[in-house]
């Protein structure tokens, strides 16, 4: 492991509070700390804004689900970015925030669509309406890459994620959607569960599995989410 010390991660950590943004967050303070980093804490995008700031910053972790970003502030997390800052995130804190902006999409690479539910029979309107058992995929490439080497395929029961993505993505692992009599598609659905993506000098790293504080300490999920961190970093 490389030696991180002098190095500053910001964590920008709010939107909605069904993803436990705090709590979350929490989980990996420490780690990262371990690893040398001064970590700034921030509740909303706006130190994005801040040139000074962001010049500074070697690692973004974002867990803010949904919200809104102002043009400046996406201005200077892409120009941040673009100039070798890292981002990284776990599920809607990453892959689900400011619905409000497609440029923030076109940067990620990937948007939350939906995550498809339990039969509709089963439901008692509980987040629990929409946790499937489903399994993580690894792809080939993933079996040498710093951030999923040795990782096998795992199962999760949680929110699976279809997401909308492009081309310009590696993808480490996928999940599948399978068809239920009670869904309107009619062929399985592939999407990526893990993706790293490069941005000028920056890199990006996501991955889906991360709903609740139970996912985020399994095993697989926290390994990935931690190598994702030191990977993404300047």
């Amino acid at each position: 492991m490389t030696d991180d010390r002098g190095r500053k991660a910001l964590v920008v950590r709010g939107g909605w509070e069904g993803h436990a943004p705090v709590e979350a967050t929490d989980l990996f303070v420490p780690f990262l700390e371990k690893h040398g980093y001064d970590v700034h804490l921030a509740d909303s995008p706006a130190p994005y804004a801040d040139s000074a700031f962001m010049s500074g910053v070697d690692l973004i972790v974002q867990c803010y689900t949904m919200g809104t970003i102002k043009p400046e502030e996406l201005r200077g997390l892409e120009a941040a970015i673009r100039a070798g800052t890292g981002m990284a995130g776990w599920h809607g804190g990453i892959a689900d925030s400011y619905r409000n902006s497609s440029d923030y999409l076109h940067l990620i690479g990937g948007q939350f669509a939906c995550h498809p539910g339990k039969d509709p029979a089963e439901r008692d309107g509980s987040q629990a309406d929409n946790f499937v058992p489903y399994t993580v995929n690894m792809l080939p490439e993933a079996s040498e890459h710093p951030i999923t080497a040795g990782i096998e395929d795992f199962d999760l029961v949680t929110e699976q994620y279809w997401v909308l993505t492009d081309d310009y993505i590696d993808v480490l692992a996928t999940t599948t959607q399978k068809i239920r009599p009670w869904d309107p598609w009619h062929r399985e659905v592939t999407s990526p569960a893990i993706w790293t993506r490069r941005w000028g000098s920056g890199r990006i790293f996501v991955t889906t599995p991360g709903h609740s504080l139970d996912v985020l300490r399994d095993d697989s999920v926290r390994t990935i989410i931690e190598r994702g961190m030191l990977w993404a970093s300047r």
